[in-house]
């Protein structure tokens, strides 16, 4: 399906709850905007644990087209390996830097000896040869560095989280209406955007989704300095002048945080915690499914709730018509 399949899904969630009378037009008024992370199925990148698992990926490629390597150092590798992690569990750091610097060296090794005996290889192998250049240059301050060797789309984000200092994945844009808490538009941004830099494009997918326009936007503090202007007028919420506001407006400024709980429920009941799908789209997908099923819930209480309701007046009235007729 792809994407915009399962964006086509969202927008049909949407249609059922404006024909139902749950989404109306007044909802769009007033919408919450905001950014999280979406972490990646990934471990917690380390040099020493990305030196090994690519000498490993190098090693096999060759075995499967009969290269043969002078050495592929799966033995004293993982011994280093699990120095290495030792005597940094000890904050043995000299001695762990030494371990971390063996491993490069190993996988150097490695990768000059394919590059000798191979002549024009294939693409997947030039892949791997190319993602191994790329972490052997890799420094401390470097951009664009590798977290991952299965996904080297992951980013580093870090949020100011006192619980999580950095989060391995990418950012992800939610928009959501201010009123009963529909989610309205997300999208996954790749390439760490400025949070402010992410806001152009949610309204336009809202109307999209919707057919109709956000009038009123309500964001943090982080989108200051965005830049946009036209018919949707942005708000950035800040506390300290809050007070200077009128009461409807105050309102409507802290009905802003509405949007975290949401957050919350998107990556707790929606699986958006940790995404298992392969590549950007996967990153693309997994939020969009999120955001259906978050939406399919709401709409489930609406169906349900009137049945539920009828069946617990029924329970009491069999249980009144039970008592009557034991004590008749």
């Amino acid at each position: 399906m792809g994407p915009e399949g399962i964006e086509h899904l969202l927008k049909e969630l949407l249609s059922t709850a404006k024909r139902t009378g749950q989404l109306k037009k007044s909802h769009l008024n007033k919408v919450n905007v905001d950014t999280t992370v979406q972490e990646k199925a990934i471990t917690f990148p380390t040099d020493a644990k990305l030196y090994f698992k690519m000498r490993a990926l190098l090693v096999k490629a060759a075995s499967e087209r009969g290269i043969m390597l002078r050495q592929n150092y799966n033995k004293v590798a993982k011994k280093s390996l699990s120095r290495q992690s030792g005597y940094a569990r000890a904050r043995q750091f000299r001695r762990a830097k030494k371990m971390t610097r063996q491993l490069k060296t190993f996988l150097g090794r490695v990768h000059r000896d394919i590059e000798r005996k191979t002549v024009g290889p294939d693409n997947e192998l030039q892949q791997l040869l190319g993602l191994s250049s790329r972490l052997q240059a890799q420094q401390k301050e470097s951009k664009d560095k590798i977290y991952s060797l299965h996904a080297p789309e992951v980013e580093c984000i870090s949020k100011g989280k006192a619980h999580k200092r950095y989060e391995f994945g990418c950012k992800v844009g939610l928009v959501t209406s201010s009123r009963d808490n529909w989610v309205l538009g997300i999208q996954a941004f790749h390439g760490n955007p400025y949070d402010g830099h992410t806001l152009k494009g949610s309204p336009a997918q809202v109307k999209e989704l919707t057919g109709w326009d956000a009038k009123e936007v309500y964001v943090d503090l982080g989108y200051r300095g965005h830049g946009i202007s036209g018919e949707t007028k942005v708000h950035v919420v800040n506390f300290r002048t809050m007070k200077k506001k009128v009461r409807s407006v105050r309102h409507w400024f802290k009905r802003r945080a509405a949007i975290e709980p949401v957050i919350g429920h998107l990556k707790q009941d929606n699986r958006m915690q940790r995404n298992f799908l392969q590549g950007e789209e996967g990153d693309k997908i997994n939020a969009l499914l999120s955001a259906c099923g978050f939406n399919m819930r709401k709409l489930l209480k609406v169906f349900l709730w009137p049945k539920w309701i009828g069946l617990f007046f029924q329970n009491k009235r069999n249980e009144s018509e039970n008592m009557k007729a034991r004590f008749a």
